[in-house]
């Protein structure tokens, strides 16, 4: 139950509490005066989409608090699921903040939510009956829906969900592979040729590197030969200018002076160190000199194999790994298309087997919902009778259909308000006063079974009279055990309140400015009488007003 409502900056409304109790909840007020604004309120902490427009002019951001006290068991289920504080015992608290720029900030219980967590919390605390949900109940897409929630067959439909989208998808492929079976033998040649190429190519992972670098080492090949000798001569020669034989002078005296004076020996055995390094080096220079005058591919064989590999990459891939990928992916589009006979009939068996599953799933389902709807019809109309409509008939028309995601049906509601009339599509005959009846009805059948706070905003809308008294008259009994919010124009709903709210628009001549102010007594008097006459409250209209009370508590 929805016990308080604190609203900041949210359009008109600068700053306004509203304490809600149990039992039945009316707002009233002059037309503009910003009774929608407070459902919105309510909207957007229940995590409806919302705008920046709704921030107050001049104000940073828009903040709307809202605190429920014996929160459903469906909510903390939901709860449970997000892995948020689901204990009940200290109420629930929601809030949602909109920034001037559109961005909203989201918690429960102090805790951030996202507005998508936040929508699903908030559908197990309030269901909100609008203009919206009347419109909705013209379109007969939407009808189905209301079927569903009586007949109970949610996990059916799951599970036909799944085997549907494996039908479409298995039909998909089997689309896809008749189509190709056209132009098969041309896709085949195609493909072998592709394979061919690749596979006489032999292509090497690391390939036009390893060319690249011997096509560089050949386009020098004369420089390096050169230069390999040279230092070769330089550090062994025949003569005595070479390094290495200098180096055993050198290496022979200081060992000899070694002998003789110990200071020497650091420097022999440094040069002697050094003629080991010449050595080697040495030896690395021959066997460098011997690879490279090795005979190797010519440049003109490097050069038509990179060509070879160039015109490869810019069919099927910059790289050597791309162009092995194409190949291995060719192989495969090959073998599926050569083999397609087998694929096809494993295809058209699945495709068979998948509609007959779907056809008796959807029959299984079909056969919940018009039980279901038998049932939800003799309660709608009820509820009409109650709502001063005792010839009205209201019926749900089934229609098989191409199966879809909701099953093989094509559902309609079918409505007659006055005896002798055949009853035709709701869309097409009932006027606004019978709608919000209808809409008015349709809910409270669909919520004896839960105990969530309900809010009609405008339910009584295209209607006076007598039915004015029986809307009134069955929004206090649906009160009587939940919470119910409602904004109305009607001095007999407003007369049968438990609880009753003023929704007035002030200025100061710069601002405009939003109050919420709970009425009772002689106040609440007036504001029944306001509605009745008009401005000017006489007291006829203030008798009237009384007297509306007075039926609507003994009513009670």
């Amino acid at each position: 139950m929805l016990t308080e409502l604190k609203i900041e900056n949210v359009a008109v409304i600068e700053q306004a509490a509203i304490r809600f109790d149990g039992g039945l909840n009316v707002l009233t007020g002059e037309t503009g005066a910003g009774k929608s604004i407070v459902i919105d309120a309510i909207n957007a902490v229940l995590g409806a989409r919302t705008s920046k427009e709704v921030v107050r002019s001049g104000a940073k951001d828009a903040k709307v608090t809202a605190f429920f006290d014996e929160v459903p068991p469906a909510a903390l289920a939901v709860l449970r699921e997000f892995d948020l504080d689901a204990d009940a015992e200290d109420g629930l608290l929601l809030t949602r903040s909109i920034a001037q720029d559109g961005r909203s900030v989201c918690r429960v219980n102090g805790q951030s939510v996202t507005a998508a967590m936040l929508r699903q919390i908030g559908r197990e605390l309030i269901t909100i009956c609008g203009q919206h949900d009347s419109q909705r109940l013209l379109q007969k897409e939407c009808h189905l829906d209301y079927v569903d929630r009586l007949a109970n067959c949610a996990d059916l439909l799951e599970t036909y969900r799944e085997t549907y989208r494996k039908l479409r998808t298995a039909e998909r492929e089997l689309r896809k592979l008749l189509q190709n079976e056209t132009d098969k033998q041309g896709r085949l040649d195609f493909l072998a040729f592709q394979i061919r190429e690749l596979e006489d190519a032999g292509i090497e992972i690391g390939e036009r590197e390893r060319l690249n670098a011997e096509k560089k080492k050949l386009q020098n090949k004369e420089k390096i030969e050169r230069a390999l000798m040279e230092a070769a001569a330089c550090i062994d020669t025949e003569d005595a200018d070479g390094i290495l034989p200098r180096l055993y002078t050198l290496s022979s005296a200081l060992a000899q002076l070694s002998d003789s004076d110990d200071s020497f020996a650091p420097y022999s055995a440094s040069v002697d160190s050094f003629r080991y390094e010449m050595e080697d080096c040495l030896s690395v220079l021959r066997s460098a000199l011997s690879d490279a005058q090795a005979p190797t591919m010519d440049l003109d064989a490097i050069e038509s194999r990179l060509d070879v590999l160039y015109r490869l990459s810019r069919k099927y891939g910059d790289t050597e790994e791309e162009m092995l990928a194409f190949l291995e992916n060719a192989r495969a589009q090959y073998d599926e298309i050569a083999f397609a006979d087998e694929r096809r009939a494993a295809l058209e068996q699945s495709v068979e087997t998948l509609r007959n599953d779907v056809f008796q799933q959807g029959c299984h389902i079909s056969d919940c919902r018009k039980r279901a709807a038998e049932g939800f019809a003799k309660a709608v109309e009820s509820e009409l009778a109650f709502l001063d409509m005792p010839a009205a008939q209201f019926t749900v028309d089934f229609q098989e259909s191409e199966p879809d995601e909701t099953g093989l049906d094509a559902v309609e509601f079918l409505f007659s308000a006055n005896l002798g009339q055949q009853v035709k599509p709701l869309s097409k005959i009932a006027s606004g006063g019978e709608l919000s009846r209808v809409m008015l009805a349709i809910r409270c059948v669909l919520s004896q079974n839960d105990g969530e706070a309900m809010i009609f905003d405008e339910i009584d809308t295209g209607v006076s009279g007598r039915a004015a008294a029986k809307i009134a008259a069955k929004l206090r009994q649906v009160a009587a055990g939940r919470q119910v919010l409602c904004v109305t124009h009607l001095a007999q709903i407003a007369a049968a309140a438990d609880h009753h709210f003023l929704i007035e628009k002030e200025t100061d001549g710069v601002a405009t400015f939003t109050r919420v102010t709970p009425l009772a007594g002689d106040a609440r008097e007036t504001e029944i009488a306001r509605i009745i006459g008009g401005d000017v409250v006489t007291e006829t209209t203030r008798s009237s007003a009384r007297e509306l009370i007075a039926h609507a508590v003994k009513g009670a």
